[in-house]
């Protein structure tokens, strides 16, 4: 069971504003209404855009009437009348909303001014998009209480930017998936940090990112202009002298740790690197 009056109450406290990466949004009001009737024409200077939880009734907008069922969201655009009716009650949650424009971005603006010109009225059967799931995710449950108060602002920004996608004629594309090269790089980078200690072969490197050996060399070379060899050894060297300056770790400890087969190896690798032996970095550093 979900808990209106706190709801409402909660909405209208604490999202009153909300700026988001790309856009900021001015909050008329929010409701949550478990049984609302009837209401006369009328028309907004903004957005309001509302969702039927249960009951039945019908929105008119411009002389077209659409049937309201649960799982129904609609819009009511600025400027256009309309107007609910309902003989047993609606459950219903509506946000109404501005786009500031002088804080959010061109392409927020351009998108939301085509949602006032051109968007779908009703959306039905929609219990399942992910706007319905932000809303329920913002409304507070018996017995299971409400996120908290500091998530809200940005689970409220999603619920808004995602109209564009549930009313916008042009904006319900599937999204194409193109590999990010840069995304697997730090993927690779992030496991042999956290894997030192392990022999960290280009192939079994390669089988965790399920990429072949070829392009998972070809991400470092061109990535970042080093090899996977060198890379290694350089992570290698900077956590074995991290560990040299912060650690009571043996010399021959900081070489497991690190990877390196043998102390001598380390020792011969470190002294490339560094110019310093391991045991006269530690003491010249930490005087």
């Amino acid at each position: 069971m979900y808990l209106c009056k706190d709801t409402n109450s909660m909405l209208n406290e604490v999202v009153t504003v909300i700026l988001g990466p790309a856009a900021c949004f001015k909050i008329q009001y929010w409701g949550v209404d478990p049984c609302l009737f009837d209401n006369q024409p009328h028309k907004h200077s903004f957005f309001e855009v509302c969702y039927i939880i249960g009951g039945e009734g019908e929105y008119t907008e411009e002389g077209v009437i659409y049937p309201l069922r649960a799982g129904t969201h609609f819009c009511s655009r600025p400027g256009i009348t309309h107007q609910i009716r309902t003989k047993n009650g609606l459950f219903i949650v509506f946000v109404a909303f501005e786009l500031d424009e002088t804080q959010s971005e061109d392409t927020m603006r351009e998108a939301f001014s085509d949602l006032a010109e051109h968007a779908e009225v009703c959306m039905y059967d929609a219990d399942h998009h992910p706007t319905a799931l932000l809303w329920k995710s913002l409304l507070i449950r018996e017995g299971h209480g409400s996120l908290p108060a500091a998530a809200i602002p940005s689970l409220a920004y999603a619920l808004l930017v995602s109209f564009l996608t549930l009313f916008g004629k042009d904006n319900r594309k599937p999204f194409v998936h193109r590999k990010n090269t840069n995304m697997l790089l730090q993927r690779a980078k992030l496991y042999i940090r956290d894997n030192l200690s392990q022999p960290l072969h280009l192939g079994h490197v390669a089988g965790y990112l399920n990429v072949s050996e070829r392009h998972l060399s070809r991400l470092f070379s061109e990535g970042i202009h080093e090899t996977y060899t060198d890379f290694i050894r350089g992570e290698r060297i900077r956590q074995a002298a991290h560990l040299l300056l912060t650690s009571v770790l043996s010399i021959k400890e900081i070489a497991e740790v690190t990877g390196f087969s043998s102390v001598h190896y380390f020792s011969r690798t470190f002294m490339e690197e560094k110019k310093l032996p391991p045991g006269k970095f530690r003491k010249q550093e930490q005087n």
